[in-house]
Parts: structure tokens; C-alpha cells; sequence
């Protein structure tokens, strides 16, 4: 029997400073991703006019500036066989010059060499077309290839090449027929194109808009190239709003609800051209509760980002992430389901599998990963959490290989890493010690309060306060029938105070607020 596919959500938060995704399966946390609104962001896919500015002929590489900080990196086999094409189009290139004859006119007979040297290709100051294979990474600056491809949701289009190719996943022979043939048809010259798996069955006019929007895309750029002949951005992968679509969307997505009609509005526009019917989807989130705490993302993340991950009846994962690898440690904790320890620890051994499969997509961990199992005696129990951990991970769209139990019982994981790891801190600094782990002595609290309270009533013109305490502190301040701390300070300052107990306060822990309930701290 066929298992079902699991429900899809996608939980768009759109504020001021970044947009927020995540992808919830069966309303589990699967995936989350940020993209800043603030300042400059050098992300995978995006295409920019470089300049190079040094040669490494021991390493047959060379530094770009790209407008980072860090300079990019590009290696002589990421220039890619049209690179002369490319070369020739950006020299070319003016203000006067016909762009569209320019590159039409281009021929691509001459394809550079697979075996050669960086040095004989490019030179220092020369001005390059590059795409973002791999962000900025702690130190290293970006990785560079100078063969441009735009990714869309069926085709992938190649500027100045003249391939087809075709995803092997698609099996039917006539199908592969259908779509070259389609797809030659309606490319323009020195154009190739990657036909992706998601195209298998897809109408002709849906394929027709994409390459046509794909090739509107690069074609934009042109005028910057000739313009300019400084390093600039061309033009940006999408958001990752339709980047996340592009790639994952199919069936099993039940909705996506964005908090942003801007967004919601792209977000409709591009379902209707990679996939129609599937644009009612598509929901505007509008109401006052915040839409990360409404899906209960947000309790999520603080339960799943921390160092220690707790799983099921008591057993918990403590992973640390280093700049060569990441070491994930699995322990049983108190779980014991029988009082056979073999069965027992391959238990909590799969539980841990399907959390570090998770975990990896969650906080897009990268490189070498190694994962320390609960020791298993027998062979048939360490066979079977290795094809089980395949099985999780085939879901993963980052490139991966995972390697059989040593006889340590440690399993090497290595995934594709194009951005750094996502860490989010689920931990918060004590309101009462601010962080330093000793808090003022208890003798002196009202002086402190007090002295908020002058400052407010004579610096502010405050006349009415509220004063939120823990029951303890509240207690304190309140005590004796005439000459209690708040009758003191109503009669000192000529103001109104109410005291409100909390019992999450701890014990020191007080907080002011006007009239209004408007903090004042």
C-alpha cells in the first residue's frame, strides 16, 4: 500500500526588517529561511558584473570583487565551455551597440578547454559576468561560476549554449521526445536549456511563458552591462518566497498563507505561471495575532534550535556545530520501552534518525556531519539504521551521501554546503541579573525604585504609574497599614500608584507602565 504524502504548509512572515518561511509538514517544522530587507545580500543564483582582482595560478583560481566585503572566488573549471561567449559579449558590449544583434551575432564554435590555466583566460581588471554558486561562508567570500543559468520551475534557460538536455528522472521515451522538440522550438538562437522533472505532462503554452519570461529576465541585463563596465548586481535569484515554490511545490501543498498582500500578490502571480490550478492555495493572513505564533512556528524554533533536542519518552540529540564539521550526540536519557538494551537503543536510534534528518533540512547544516549512535551488537540492527537514514534523507533537495555504522558507532554524513548553518539563540537573558548571575541586594530595592519613580514624576510630568512586581516583592512594598513604601511615595511625589502581582515574575523582578499599560522601563 502506497503511503500517503504528507500535508504541506507554507508560513510566510513579511515585517520591515526580513521575510520569514516556513515549511510545515503534517504542521511539523521542516524547513525555515530568512531573507533581510536590510543592506546588500549575496545570495546562491544571484548574477553580478564582477571585476578580477587577483590571480592564484597555484590554486588556477582568481579573486572577483562583486561589491562584498569578502572577495569572491572563482575557479578555471567554473568558467564553463562558453566563457569566451561571454568575454566577447561584455567587451563588446556599449551604449551604441545593437545589443540584441551583438549577442545573436556571437558565434560558439570555440569552447574554452577543459584542462588550462587560469592566467591565460583572465587578467587582473578584466570585467566578468559571474553567478553566487555559494554564499559567504564565516571567512570565505563567495563561490563563483561564469556559467550563467536561470532556474525556473520547469526549464532551466543557458544563455549561450546550444544544448537540451533533459532530467533523467523523466522515464517515458515519448515524453523526452515531446519536450525537446518543444522546447528547440521555441528557444532563439545561441540559447540552451535543462528541461527539469517537474515539465513531464505539462502543456506547451506554460512552457512557452516560462522560457520567454527566463530569457526576458537575462535579456534585462544587457543594458547594465553596456552602461556601466563597473562592478553592480544584474539581477537577483527570485525571493525566496517563489525560489521555495519553484522547487517544492507539487500536489501535497495544502496552502500558503503570506501576512503581506504585496507578497501574497507575487506569490499568486507565479503559482499562475508555473502552475495554475493550484493558485487558490494561495491565502492573505490578516489577522492581529501574529502569524508565526498563530501556526505555532515560533514555539517550534525555541524547542528545536537550542543545543540540546529533546525526542520522545526522555531520550534527547546535543549537537554542536564547528567550523570544519557538525557532531551530533545521541543519548537514551531515561528512556527505557523494554529491558532488552539492544532493542531499546535501536529504538531510540531510528527515533534520532528521523530528528537529525530534520534537523539537517531545519538548520541547512552542511559539509561533514557526524553523528555518534547509541552502541548496537548485532549487524542486522546497524544495516537496517543505515537504509533507514537513506530513506529519510531522500527527501532532502541539498546533494548528500550517507556512510554505514563504523564499528565505533559513528555514521558520516556529508551534505552540500552553499550558505552557513542557521542558528537562532532560544535562550534570553535573566530580566533580573541581566546575564551577570548576581542581582542587587534585596535591602536596596525600593531605593532603586524609587529613584525610577522621582525621575518620572519630576523629569516626565508621570502622575499615574503601575507598578508590576512579583507577589513576594509586591507584598514587601505594600506591607504596614500607614507607613508602607507605595503610601510613602504617593504622599512624597503627589502620583498614583497600583501594584499588579505576577506570578511569572521572579522574586526581585518588577517592571513600570503608565496609566495606559505603556512601559516605561
Amino acid at each position: 500500500m502506497e503511503s500517503e504524502k504528507p500535508d504541506k504548509d507554507l508560513i510566510v512572515d513579511v515585517s520591515a526588517r526580513e521575510v520569514r518561511i516556513a515549511l510545515m509538514e503534517n504542521h511539523r517544522l521542516i524547513e525555515l529561511s530568512k531573507e533581510s530587507s536590510e543592506g546588500e545580500h549575496f545570495g546562491v543564483g544571484d548574477v553580478y558584473l564582477g571585476k578580477v582582482k587577483k590571480i592564484l595560478p597555484s590554486l588556477n583560481a582568481a579573486f572577483v570583487d562583486i561589491g562584498d566585503q569578502k572577495e569572491a572566488f572563482v575557479h578555471y573549471l567554473d568558467l564553463g565551455l562558453y566563457f569566451y561567449a561571454f568575454d566577447e559579449f561584455v567587451r563588446r558590449s556599449n551604449p551604441n551597440t545593437n545589443l540584441e544583434d551583438l549577442y545573436h551575432g556571437i558565434k560558439l564554435k570555440d569552447v574554452l578547454p577543459k584542462e588550462g590555466r587560469i592566467e591565460e583566460q583572465v587578467r587582473p581588471g578584466q570585467m566578468m559576468v559571474v553567478q553566487i554558486v555559494k554564499e559567504p561562508i564565516s571567512t570565505k567570500g563567495s563561490r563563483l561560476t561564469a556559467e550563467i543559468s536561470l532556474a525556473g520551475r520547469n526549464i532551466v534557460l543557458l544563455p549561450f549554449a546550444e544544448k537540451v538536455s533533459i532530467s533523467q528522472k523523466i522515464g517515458s521515451k515519448e515524453e523526452k521526445r515531446r519536450l525537446e522538440t518543444l522546447v528547440r522550438s521555441i528557444l532563439p538562437g545561441n540559447y540552451g536549456a535543462i528541461i527539469r522533472t517537474a515539465a513531464e505532462g505539462k502543456k506547451a503554452a506554460i512552457l512557452v511563458a516560462e522560457v520567454q519570461a527566463l530569457i526576458e529576465k537575462w535579456e534585462s541585463s544587457w543594458t547594465k552591462i553596456a552602461r556601466h563596465k563597473v562592478v553592480s548586481p544584474l539581477f537577483n535569484e527570485y525571493s525566496k518566497t517563489t525560489t521555495i515554490l519553484r522547487d517544492l511545490l507539487n500536489d501535497s501543498f495544502s496552502n500558503i498563507y503570506i501576512n503581506d498582500e504585496k507578497v501574497c500578490d507575487e506569490a499568486r502571480k507565479y503559482i499562475s505561471l508555473i502552475s495554475p490550478e493550484q493558485e487558490k492555495i494561495v491565502h492573505l493572513y490578516d489577522s492581529k495575532k501574529p502569524i508565526f505564533d498563530h501556526f505555532e512556528v515560533t514555539r517550534q524554533i525555541k524547542s528545536s534550535f537550542g543545543k540540546v533536542v529533546p525526542l520522545r519518552a526522555g531520550a534527547y540529540l546535543v549537537i554542536e556545530t564547528t567550523e570544519a564539521l557538525n557532531v551530533i550526540d545521541v543519548n537514551s536519557g531515561i528512556r527505557a520501552k523494554t529491558s532488552d538494551h539492544e532493542e531499546n537503543s535501536f529504538e531510540v536510534n531510528k527515533a534520532a534518525a528521523e530528528e537529525i534528518a530534520r534537523q539537517l533540512r531545519l538548520r541547512d547544516m552542511g559539509g561533514i556531519v557526524i553523528v555518534d549512535f547509541i552502541d548496537m551488537e548485532t549487524n542486522d540492527h546497524k544495516n537496517a539504521l543505515f537504509k533507514y537514514m537513506q530513506e529519510l534523507m531522500e527527501n532532502d533537495r541539498a546533494k548528500h551521501n550517507v556512510l554505514p555504522l563504523t564499528k565505533f558507532g559513528l555514521m558520516q554524513i556529508t551534505r552540500q554546503r552553499i550558505r552557513p548553518v542557521t542558528e537562532i539563540n532560544t535562550t534570553e537573558v535573566c530580566p533580573v541579573c541581566h546575564g551577570t548571575g548576581k542581582i542587587t541586594s534585596s535591602v536596596v530595592i525600593d531605593e532603586q525604585i524609587e529613584r525610577r519613580l522621582s525621575y518620572y514624576v519630576i523629569e516626565k510630568g508621570i502622575r499615574s504609574f503601575i507598578l508590576k512586581t512579583s507577589p513576594i516583592l509586591g507584598a514587601y512594598l505594600t506591607r504596614g497599614l500607614f507607613n508602607s513604601y507605595v503610601k510613602k511615595w504617593r504622599k512624597r511625589y503627589g502620583c498614583k500608584i497600583v501594584i499588579q502581582e505576577s506570578t511569572d515574575f521572579s522574586v526581585l523582578q518588577n517592571e513600570m507602565f503608565d496609566e495606559n499599560g505603556g512601559k516605561l522601563d
